[in-house]
């Protein structure tokens, strides 16, 4: 059974998966979204895939060299043992100017004895879709596409290019290297540049880390989870993704498989609310920046998700030649959900906004530019917060009148009101707090059930959703109110199974959910801990932390008997929250500044 045992290496413009065993089964470049070079992660036959292959006798080990995205998996036998380091090099040139290349390097660290390996090499461009080409030019090795000859990868290395070529057996006896770029370099590569630049990312790293907050406890697993965050933060705009993947299926067999290399303005605002409590700003003003490029103009309609560079079609496809991870199609690229009504986004991205002004006082045509963002914003949700929408899960069937975005629409209002109040705005103020107080109004009357004493999933239905486990988040309800906390127990007693959390047991458009969405086990933590329940939260929580893979990395759901990771990985919505739900229970360390 394949667990997503998979490290993930990056640059905040591309990254990788590396698998427990040092091959690189999933990558895209020159881009995150970019067609694949390597995909046997959903085409174990088809797809690529860059490996180091040592024999039976020898014991591999993973893990990242800490707080940083550098992992070194080691290989260790009676015959010797060695490392492959493998990252993406990342380090800043000057004031927020980064050098962040869309290559790989593999480092191969002798440690002792003589330790053999064999290197198999096998790129595939665009899916799997064309054919290629490897041959010998110069100091490198060119891959190319015989459909389109300049589609091509370089690969330079210290070993011998025929060993590559052809899988032979190396014997190591010294360091070594292996470089894929997406382009051919210009400077000579050898084991002291390959040297240079791992020492130049693992600093950069390290310097990141250490400008987050500590605390005493889960402080690990905290690092880890931000680390996963600021990997997937596109540099060259400020988007942030939600997960690196596609078509990764929440169920094996089964069709629930999406393309997650996207921007949701959902997923971004809460990714971006978490860095800023770590004290990470620089990233959050990159997202700020990016959202005002994609409305360029006060007409601009909004999308509850958009390309990384700001694209508006996001046009989804079925790649029928590929076989699926685990034999599960489709595989699709695109996501036919951007052009989706989910009223809920807006309270996120005000919610965030609502920050930018806290933290961020920009000059006076910045906060006009945010300002022109954050009246678009509220003329929406005042025209569509009595209309029914698709909801936080994107179901693709009829719109209903869904609380949970009734909720997140009061957000809105509510956060859009407070602005305006910040900027002496008080006809701006008054009118949308009027609005907020009706939204208010019209979910305490139509949203609670009082036969069930709870709120439900939408207007017209008894379900439970796990959604409902935010109201108290982001302050539509306090934790104390009565209502909340029976709502709480009603979820908890509906939806918590086997020590995770369905994120609603309503069949939608593919039947009824089979696993568990992760984020909705931290919601329930979180709001358990909100009511008192602290005990009963820590516990649930600890168990969770269980589930991770390896190195402690979380995808979009886990399954509710085997505890399997599923889903697209690593998932921004899983770790987020897990950041958010670890601070609960730990107090933040306050070091010298000169640390």
């Amino acid at each position: 059974m394949n667990n997503l045992n998979y490290g993930v290496i990056g640059n905040c413009r591309s990254a990788a998966l590396v698998s427990e065993k040092g091959s690189i089964d999933w990558c895209c470049l020159p881009d995150f979204d970019s067609p694949s070079v390597f995909a046997s992660l959903i085409d174990n036959a088809k797809g690529g895939f860059f490996s180091i292959v040592v024999d039976d006798t020898y014991t591999i080990s993973q893990k990242y060299i800490i707080w940083t995205n550098v992992l070194c998996t080691e290989f260790k036998s009676d015959k010797g043992t060695f490392e492959i380091i493998d990252f993406m090099p990342r380090y800043k040139l000057i004031e927020n100017d980064y050098f962040a290349p869309a290559e790989i390097y593999r480092y191969i660290k002798y440690i002792s004895g003589a330790p053999s390996f064999k290197v198999k090499y096998c790129p595939v461009l665009n899916y799997a879709r064309e054919e290629v080409s490897n041959v010998t030019e110069d100091n490198y090795i060119r891959t190319y596409s015989r459909i389109k000859p300049t589609d091509c990868l370089y690969l330079y290395s210290s070993l011998c290019f025929n060993d590559i070529l052809e899988s032979k057996e190396v014997v190591l006896t010294q360091h070594q290297f292996l470089l894929l770029s997406y382009n051919q370099k210009l400077i000579d590569i050898d084991i002291k540049r390959v040297y240079l630049e791992f020492q130049r990312t693992k600093v950069y790293w390290l310097n990141w880390t250490n400008r987050s907050k500590k605390y005493e406890k889960y402080n690990e697993e905290i690092i880890r989870s931000l680390l996963v965050l600021k990997t997937m933060s596109y540099q060259p705009t400020g988007a942030v993704l939600a997960a690196l993947t596609t078509s990764i299926p929440e169920t094996i067999g089964e069709v629930r498989n999406w393309d997650y290399r996207f921007c949701w303005l959902r997923d971004a605002s809460m990714s971006l609310e978490t860095l800023i409590k770590m004290g990470h700003y620089y990233s959050a003003q990159r997202f700020l920046d990016y959202l005002k490029r994609i409305l360029k103009s006060k007409s601009d309609s909004f999308q509850i998700m958009y390309g990384i560079r700001g694209e508006r079609e996001l046009t989804e496809t079925e790649l029928s030649h590929l076989a699926g991870y685990e034999n599960s199609k489709p595989v699709r690229i695109g996501n036919a959900a951007y052009s989706q009504r989910q009223n809920d986004v807006f309270g996120y991205l005000l919610n965030i906004i609502h920050q930018y002004y806290e933290f961020f006082p920009g000059t006076l045509d910045e906060v006009e530019d945010m300002w022109e963002i954050v009246r678009n914003i509220s003329r929406t949700i005042s025209t569509h917060w009595e209309k029914p929408d698709k909801g936080i899960w994107e179901i693709r069937s009829d719109e209903k009148h869904y609380v949970f975005s009734k909720v997140m629409s009061w957000v809105a209002m509510d956060r859009a009101a407070k602005i305006a109040n910040a900027l002496h705005k008080s006809y701006y103020a008054e009118s949308w707090r009027g609005i907020a107080n009706d939204i208010k109004e019209d979910v305490l009357k139509n949203g609670w059930n009082e036969d069930q004493q709870t709120f439900t999933q939408t207007y017209c239905n008894s379900e439970l959703d796990a959604s409902l486990l935010l109201m108290a988040e982001y302050g539509f309800i306090a934790a104390e109110d009565t209502r909340y906390q029976k709502t709480v127990m009603a979820v908890k007693n509906a939806l918590f199974y086997n020590g995770l959390v369905y994120r609603y047991k309503t069949p939608d458009d593919f039947g009824k959910p089979m696993t568990s969405f992760t984020i909705c086990t931290f919601w329930l933590i979180q709001a358990l801990f909100r009511i008192g329940m602290k005990e009963d939260a820590k516990n649930i929580f600890e168990n969770l932390l269980t589930y991770g893979n390896h190195l402690g990395l979380f995808s979009e759901d886990i399954h509710f008997s085997s505890k399997r990771l599923l889903g697209n990985f690593p998932q921004a919505y899983s770790h987020l929250a897990l950041i958010n739900t670890a601070i609960l229970f730990s107090k933040e360390k306050f070091l010298p500044k000169f640390v």
